[in-house]
């Protein structure tokens, strides 16, 4: 698989987790933070 095909996977992987989460907030700004880990951008947390 190459790098860009890599990324794209990661991401909807994320997309899912985000959707299987549901009401999760602790599990949500989990995903965002490991997902700035990832790829170096900066994501929102959720007020809650």
């Amino acid at each position: 698989m190459n790098d860009k095909d890599q990324e794209i996977n990661e991401g909807l992987n994320q997309i899912f987790e985000l959707i299987n989460a549901k009401e999760d907030v602790g599990e949500i700004n989990e995903i965002l933070k490991n997902g700035n880990a990832d790829d170096g951008t900066e994501n929102s947390t959720p007020d809650s």
